[in-house]
């Protein structure tokens, strides 16, 4: 759309020392990016914790689930199906991406900050709308 954007991305690489500054880490997130391995049943069975996690701490926030590592077959334990069925439960999209062949990567970024331009924009539009805002002052 020709709006330049500007992301900051942190990486906790799951890491359970991340955990302790959680609430600091989220302050202000619009976008998270939970990643998995496709090759590692532990990896996305963290999956959940680490949503919970994010609901725990986010007011508003926007969440895509990723299967990374998705460029050798023969080493894939998490299906796709069973993927597609978990996000489909918690309300988020899944991306199969492979940073190491660069498949989906873009997509997958640009998937994520159109939801998080979306939402702005709407929050934006319920902040100047004159119905919202006789609301909150007879709140």
């Amino acid at each position: 759309h020709g709006e330049k954007v500007k992301l900051r991305i942190w990486d906790t690489a799951g890491q359970e020392r991340f955990r302790t500054i959680t609430s600091t880490y989220y302050r202000g997130t619009h976008g998270v990016i939970v990643v998995y391995d496709v090759t590692s049943g532990e990896s996305f069975a963290n999956v959940k914790r680490w949503l919970h996690e994010i609901d725990a701490n986010c007011d508003v926030v926007n969440r895509i689930l990723v299967g990374n590592k998705n460029d050798d077959p023969d080493r894939k334990v998490v299906l796709t199906e069973d993927a597609r069925r978990f996000a489909d439960q918690m309300g988020i999209r899944l991306f199969e991406t492979s940073a190491k062949d660069n498949i989906n990567v873009e997509e997958m970024f640009r998937a994520v900050t159109e939801l998080v331009l979306k939402s702005k924009k709407d929050q934006k539009e319920r902040l100047d709308d004159p119905r919202e805002q006789d609301r909150r002052a007879h709140v």
